[in-house]
């Protein structure tokens, strides 16, 4: 399915309309769950070092807006160095969430 306004198609792969005739295109926040029984320490920055802001309850999913490396940690998905932003200075490390990746999955902060 596409949307025409005369100038141009929007159209995504599945062949549904994914914007507007405007050109405005809606975007989906994905959420990534933290490792199953692990209520995590949300820093605010990327190491343990940096002070804990609050701490997630069970069964939480987490917006990834940008990852950065920082201290390595250990944790259910392994080890690694880096570090998911989740919110404005709020950082989680990426060994207890569940991105489906040993690397990054989304643009490094700056």
């Amino acid at each position: 399915m596409a949307v025409e306004d005369g100038t141009r198609t929007i159209e995504d792969t599945a062949g549904g309309a994914v914007g507007d005739a405007a050109g405005a295109v809606e975007t989906v926040a994905v959420r990534y769950p933290v490792a199953a029984g692990v209520r995590l320490n949300v820093r605010s920055g990327p190491g343990t070092q940096y002070q804990l802001v609050r701490v997630l309850p069970l069964g939480a999913r987490v917006p990834i807006n940008c990852q950065k490396p920082g201290e390595r940690v250990s944790g259910t998905y392994g080890t690694t160095n880096i570090w998911d932003n989740i919110a404005n200075g709020e950082y989680v490390s990426d060994a207890y969430v569940d991105t489906g990746s040993d690397g990054y999955v989304a643009a490094r902060c700056a």
